[in-house]
């Protein structure tokens, strides 16, 4: 099972440029558990400025948001499609479902990008306006990713407080139960991480 780590902040100055598993394009790294070695979950902001394959990840589950441009198509080897429109269309999929992802007419397309193995995590991923505060729950076998889509806000909680501005992200853990508000205005992307099996043995 990987280590949640403690709550931090992941302002978008600080991510990662590197090409991606297939070298077809770019992306930048938002956050990765564990942090060397083979992941468990990927945070991931994807550009892509012309048709290009995706990397095929056996063993991996896919979620992508679209982030900006005018859209995106995704072509799948099985002879499905899907099309991603603005403002944040998204789609699931097996990652090693073989697609190639196409933008279309605009400028390029910049999309979000989580990733995770079912067998060790699951992963809830929310589009939510902010309005004031909400608060997100987090304990051993639960922590939140924010991603900011537009707007600021301000995470707090016992020991833990830090401003959010528009691209930046968030990862909220604790050891034991605690609560962070989340306070602003604007719009973001929650991301509720689960151990496997975690929500069934709370029943």
């Amino acid at each position: 099972m990987p280590d949640f780590g403690p709550a931090r902040h992941l302002p978008a100055h600080e991510y990662v440029r590197e090409r991606w598993h297939n070298g077809a394009g770019w992306t930048r790294r938002i956050l990765r558990l564990p942090a060397e070695g083979n992941w468990d979950l990927s945070l991931s902001i994807a550009d892509i400025e012309e048709a290009a394959a995706y990397s095929s990840l056996p063993g991996v589950e896919r979620e992508q948001v679209l982030l900006s441009g005018d859209g995106l198509r995704l072509e799948f080897a099985d002879g499905g499609q899907a099309t991603l429109l603005p403002p944040h269309q998204r789609l699931r999929f097996a990652g090693d479902r073989a697609v190639t992802g196409i933008p279309l007419d605009g400028p390029p397309v910049r999309a979000f990008n989580a990733m995770w193995r079912p067998d060790v995590l699951e992963v809830d991923l929310l589009h939510r306006p902010l309005v004031g505060g909400m608060f997100c729950f987090c304990d051993a076998a639960t922590a939140w990713a924010v991603y900011l889509l537009g707007g600021r806000a301000r995470v707090g909680a016992d020991g833990v407080e830090f401003d959010l501005e528009t691209g930046d992200s968030a990862w909220l853990a604790a050891p034991a139960r605690q609560r962070f508000l989340l306070d602003g205005a604007g719009e973001a992307l929650l991301l509720r991480v689960r151990r496997a099996g975690a929500a069934a043995a709370a029943q």
